[in-house]
């Protein structure tokens, strides 16, 4: 069983849509476009607040 992790090596600010990108073998750079348009149709608060509870939650990569 996989598990979600942040990536080490794909990281923007925390890694995590390059862990999800890992997990589910697509594109980390296509995953940031989509929380990119999210962040600018539902406002700020809800796509932030939703990352940084998963930069909290989500454990680090291994190298």
């Amino acid at each position: 069983m996989k598990r979600l992790y942040r990536s080490r090596t794909d990281r923007k600010i925390a890694g995590i849509f390059g862990g999800i990108g890992e997990l589910y073998d697509l594109d980390p750079n296509l995953l940031r476009i989509i929380a990119v348009l999210l962040l600018l149709i539902t406002g700020f608060f809800p796509v932030l607040f939703t990352y940084i509870i998963a930069w909290i939650i989500i454990p680090d990569g291994k190298p």
